[in-house]
């Protein structure tokens, strides 16, 4: 597995928006001011010709731009670490154009984002053999003042944090909107996790996952290379994350059973699922555990659920590819990396 180096003070962060961009509010603000507050921590910036878009359909620009300014951030030398100004609808479509076979002859380096951002985290990890970051997008880091979970990804990419905790509390109802879009996470509601079975459990493997909604898409394609992936690190054995944001309970289902029968789980250690969206959800007597916990049961694996992952922030950042020790007391959970 390729670790990207660290970044450091007087590093180049480059910006880039495969999927949305950051052309309308509250997105531009946010992500103008993120740039502010990282140049005061001592980092160059280089903004990829994408970043203020909106032509695109369910991206910033044309799927061929799009891609095309994702390779040309992981060519060039001058940036050491790329983020994402956000997530979005139609990313799969720039599949076609990325280079993958050109990135992973390139040094490595740190890639992060979440949502659509899926279709490159969980590519470059099982395509490049490649470390990526499942973690906030560039906007985020503009919120007054930062959430810990901000600080904790900003300290995972300096390599200055290598231990991350869950959060006490998270936000069902967003206050950023487009008169105050440097508002930080409305935490509200109280983290319960919820562990199937119901005991203490220390996990060890390969983290690997991303947005249900955009890995159920890549099953089957020319970009579904997850079972030689599994192969190669099978002694390691995978601790699987996973996540939602359109998907009802029943799509939930039907998600994690394509996986199922794709072959993904064949060496999994155990299952780390973040809130969903749709969250307290109940269709025909289905809910959001019974939408994964029935299907996944079979691998006598610890079900770890309601964690701080995806769509309903705060969220710890995943690190794909990264070997991880996972451990469990009651309510508190622990991520420990180890590259």
């Amino acid at each position: 597995m390729r670790i990207p180096k660290f970044i450091k003070t007087g590093d180049c962060l480059g910006f880039i928006a495969p999927s949305y961009g950051c052309n309308i509010e509250p997105y531009r603000s946010g992500f103008q001011h993120a740039q502010e507050k990282l140049k005061e921590m001592g980092f160059l910036t280089d903004i990829g010709p994408n970043c203020y878009e909106g032509k695109g359909i369910g991206i910033s620009n044309t799927p061929q731009k799009c891609a095309e300014e994702v390779n040309a951030v992981f060519s060039n030398q001058e940036v050491d670490a790329v983020l994402s100004c956000g997530g979005g609808e139609l990313m799969c479509e720039i599949l076609d154009d990325v280079d993958f076979k050109a990135i992973s002859q390139e040094e490595p380096k740190w890639y992060m984002g979440y949502s659509d951002n899926t279709n490159l985290t969980f590519l470059l990890t099982i395509l490049c053999d490649t470390a990526s970051v499942y973690g906030p997008c560039a906007p985020a880091f503009g919120m007054e003042p930062w959430h810990e979970s901000l600080s904790d990804a900003m300290q995972l990419l300096m390599g200055k944090k290598r231990s991350i905790h869950g959060y006490p509390m998270w936000e069902k109802e967003s206050e950023k909107d487009e008169t105050h879009p440097l508002a930080p996470y409305h935490v509200t509601e109280e983290r319960i996790m919820k562990r199937f079975p119901d005991q203490d459990a220390v996990i060890e493997g390969r983290l690997l996952g991303g947005c249900l909604d955009c890995l159920k898409n890549l099953v089957g394609t020319k970009y579904d290379k997850t079972r030689e992936f599994i192969k190669r690190y099978q002694a390691d054995g995978i601790i699987w994350y996973l996540e939602a944001c359109d998907l009802n309970v029943m799509d939930i289902r039907r998600a994690v059973w394509q996986l199922e029968h794709a072959g993904w789980f064949s060496h999994a250690r155990g299952f780390l699922i973040g809130r969903p969206l749709c969250f307290g959800e109940e269709l025909f007597g289905l809910d959001q555990y019974r939408a994964v916990t029935d299907l996944l049961a079979k691998y006598q694996v610890p079900v770890l659920m309601d964690l701080d992952i995806g769509h309903l922030p705060p969220m710890m950042p995943m690190v794909n590819g990264a070997f991880a020790k996972v451990k469990t007391a009651g309510n508190e959970i622990t991520i420990e990396y180890n590259f």
